[in-house]
């Protein structure tokens, strides 16, 4: 069985993250794509995220109408900072040794994976996809090299349609004031709306 995974703070979930995740699972005909919420991002230690309780609700709320998509916890339930090289090997264990593994991120992601946890593991566990914007130069999968040996063999590049819309935006609208409407779900506009997340 072959089954994506897409990690993220999902602070909130976005129509990006949607598509991109669809796209992937149809071109690559995946079982199912498990969205992944961080637990504690080492990443962003910097800044404070919305509790977890909060974004899992908006990604069930945002996932509830397509069938192959699904949430698994087990990075909020893991104590300590999210590391996605610990994600992975939860997941295989949890799903089996027969499950192959799509580890799906975006380019501003890859470029920095040399600086993740353990960044050459990570990429001989699971495959790797990069999803890159159509019509747009293709990543050097050799700048990879050094920090993941044989990167080119370990990463596949995927064109996704993607749309100018981030999470940090989304949060800066809410507290600003422009509506959000066509960035993310009703579902999740609403239930921002209702709990008053992101007013500061």
């Amino acid at each position: 069985m072959k089954v994506g995974v897409l990690g993220g703070t999902f602070d909130p979930v976005h129509l990006g993250h949607l598509i991109i995740a669809e796209e992937v699972r149809c071109k690559l005909e995946l079982a199912e794509v498990l969205f992944v919420p961080t637990g504690q991002p080492w990443l962003k230690s910097h800044r404070s995220i919305a509790p977890a309780a909060d974004r899992l609700e908006m990604l069930r709320r945002a996932l509830e109408s397509n069938p192959y998509f699904r949430i698994s916890t087990v990075d909020i339930d893991r104590p300590g900072p999210t590391y996605s090289v610990d994600t992975i090997a939860d997941l295989q264990k949890e799903l089996g040794a027969e499950t192959k593994l799509y580890f799906i991120m975006g380019l501003d992601a890859l470029a920095e994976l040399p600086t993740w946890r353990e960044p050459a593991r990570l990429a001989e566990m699971c495959q790797i996809v990069g999803a890159t914007r159509p019509g747009r130069p293709n990543f050097d999968l050799s700048s990879l090299e050094q920090a993941i040996p044989q990167a080119s063999g370990r990463i596949m590049l995927l064109d996704v349609p993607q749309i100018g819309i981030s999470s940090t935006d989304i949060r800066e609208r809410v507290a600003q004031g422009p509506p959000i409407r066509y960035q993310v779900p009703e579902s999740v506009e609403e239930y921002i709306r209702e709990h008053q997340l992101y007013l500061r």
